[in-house]
């Protein structure tokens, strides 16, 4: 009887128990929805401050979680959320003008020169931008330099001093420590790998890097010297020399226009303006007013539809969510494209490094299905590189900007080895096997000759479909294409050059095209992927994994997190992979 009791007892906490977990989910949604109700307002005499220090995506997505609607997110603070609320700010009479203040921009330099572009046309409206900084780094004096007046504090910093980037090798340390990566690659360039081969750059690598550096250098140079009435060559003087690193410097030398306090600039916006000294400054931030622009911009109701399909962060084999690319919501989006009468052409915007081989022939395929019944176009953003050209390849028109990152037609396979490690510690692996390749690959255990070659021929395979997608792709023979392929990174400039794009442009352009080839003198655009969350993901959501980040952060340090980081990916990858050479921080 006790027993019966205790089971009683047992099932009514749980039922209670659930019952509450539900009341809190249905509560925290409840306060959600309630927030996103209260949506921020332009003022008027307002600004529009564009503070950028947020991680700026192409797409900010859209979740949706079927069985627990009210949790439903669809953010506006996308790129082309960003651009688009400026555009509508030209029209709107409470907005005077932008203020770039202390930026500290979190974007991609295509990026930053897609939202530059839309500050340039943003001017022609007759309103004002203006720039303050107590430090301008070199990306954010980038985007500051299109502003009619640029500030700095009279103490500040600016950085203008070319691009650089730094690359860690790590063959010491697996020697060190006994754990070493099996590596075999293809392509000369493909030097995602070449870390744990050996400690020094290659020729090859520093070749490529130095050449698609100083194409990105070159386009933002030029930029700036229009924007600033500097010429080029001046601002190579400037660079070299460091002309611009404090104050004086840079106001001597061109590079801004005063040097003043904060109060002051904020004084001087009120000027502008015509608002008292004494009245506070009405401002509203980027992310606000693109929430309330996306309310207010007309909606096309055309029956008629372009698809623009996200294709962004790393490519792996899987469902893929809004920070990977999944051949899973892929093939779901480009399915529904396809399947959509309404929808005449699709628009696949690209910015990844690539990854996974199978997931991207995966991909390649829904789009080669895609391009039978309607035109796909791609817009390549920040990176389009191995696995992200992959995808790319077939379209019917490829468009880059003069600063993509592309090409990195290579292949590599890497494989963790600890038996160096394990001797060194007391751990010793014994297999037990009915056939003679039962063992295709041990931790424990180096790669023998056999496990090597089959490796080996798994990677020239995946080379030679890489190779033969882009030749029926690009309709370049597979010679021309073993010229530029190998590995080697291009940017879009070059891209165009050697036949890899079509022309250069953004997302815009892409939709122009689109257009043009639907025969579609008007258009509503819809947008891909839908990201469905169920319950885990959305205990996920409510912090419980980025408390655990949180604790590694402040256990490990930031340095060594990122490393972290970087091992767990590398030992999360499955497969044979497409993927650009090395972690792209350009400085």
């Amino acid at each position: 009887m006790n027993f019966l009791k205790r089971v009683f007892s047992t099932v009514i906490g749980i039922i209670v128990f659930l019952i509450l977990c539900f009341l809190g989910i249905l509560a925290i949604g409840m306060l959600f929805g309630s927030g996103q109700d209260e949506m921020v307002k332009p003022k008027v005499n307002s600004v529009l401050e564009l503070k950028l220090d947020f991680p700026i995506k192409d797409y900010a997505g859209k979740i949706v979680f079927p069985e627990y609607p009210f949790l439903d997110e669809h953010e506006k603070n996308g790129l082309f959320n960003i651009i688009s609320a400026i555009e509508y700010a030209k029209t709107d009479k409470n907005i005077k003008g932008i203020s770039i203040d202390n930026n500290f921009i979190n974007a991609g330099i295509t990026q930053t020169k897609e939202l530059r572009k839309a500050l340039q046309d943003f001017k022609e409206s007759g309103k004002f931008v203006v720039a303050y900084a107590d430090i301008f780094t070199q990306k954010d004096y980038y985007l500051s330099s299109v502003a009619d007046t640029v500030y700095i504090n009279p103490a500040g910093m600016l950085e203008f001093k070319g691009l650089y980037s730094e690359h860690l090798y790590f063959k010491d340390f697996q020697e060190k420590t006994g754990l070493k990566m099996e590596v075999i690659r293809l392509g000369k360039y493909k030097s995602a790998v070449e870390p744990y081969l050996d400690n020094v750059m290659s020729d090859n690598n520093r070749e490529q890097i130095n050449a698609y550096l100083s194409s990105l250098w070159t386009e933002i140079k030029n930029d700036i010297s229009v924007s600033r009435n500097i010429p080029v060559e001046t601002l190579n003087t400037i660079a070299d020399s460091l002309l611009g690193r404090n104050p004086n410097l840079a106001l001597t030398n061109g590079l801004i226009d005063k040097i003043a306090y904060h109060d002051e600039y904020v004084y001087a916006i009120k000027q502008a303006i015509g608002v008292d000294e004494t009245k506070e400054l009405e401002t509203i931030t980027i992310k606000d007013y693109a929430q309330y622009a996306a309310t207010k911009i007309p909606v096309n109701y055309s029956a008629s539809k372009i698809a623009v399909i996200y294709a962004e962060g790393d490519i792996i084999y899987g469902e893929g969510d809004e920070n990977t690319i999944g051949q899973g919501t892929m093939t779901k989006s480009l399915q529904k494209a396809r399947k959509d009468d309404k929808i005449k052409a699709v628009v696949l915007r690209i910015n990844s490094p690539g990854g996974s081989a199978l997931a991207s022939e995966l991909i390649w395929r829904e789009i080669e299905l895609t391009k039978k019944v309607k035109p796909v176009i791609v817009s390549m953003g920040n990176l389009a590189a191995s696995g992200g050209y992959y995808i790319a390849c077939n379209a019917d028109k490829i468009i880059a900007e003069p600063t993509t990152i592309t090409g990195s037609i290579g292949v590599f396979g890497m494989l963790p080895n600890g038996k160096t490690l394990a001797d060194n510690i007391g751990i010793n692996a014994e297999q037990v096997k009915t056939n003679e390749n039962a063992v295709t690959y041990s931790f424990f255990e180096p790669l023998d000759d056999m496990q090597r070659a089959f490796i080996k021929e798994g990677v020239l395979d995946i080379y030679d479909l890489f190779t033969k997608r882009v030749s029926d792709g690009r309709n370049l023979t597979r010679d021309q294409v073993e010229a530029i392929a190998q590995g080697r990174v291009w940017t879009g400039a070059d891209a165009l050059n050697i036949g890899l794009v079509d022309e250069l442009g953004g997302l815009d352009l892409a939709l122009k095209y689109a257009a043009e080839v639907a025969e579609l003198s008007e258009y509503r655009k819809v947008e891909y992927p839908i990201f469905e969350k169920d319950l885990d993901k959305i205990l996920e959501s409510f912090g419980i994994v980025k408390a655990k980040e949180t604790l590694l952060k402040e256990e490990l340090g930031e340095e060594q997190y990122k490393m972290y980081k970087k091992v767990k990916a590398i030992s999360e990858k499955k497969g044979i992979q497409l993927l650009f050479p090395f972690d792209t921080e350009i400085k």
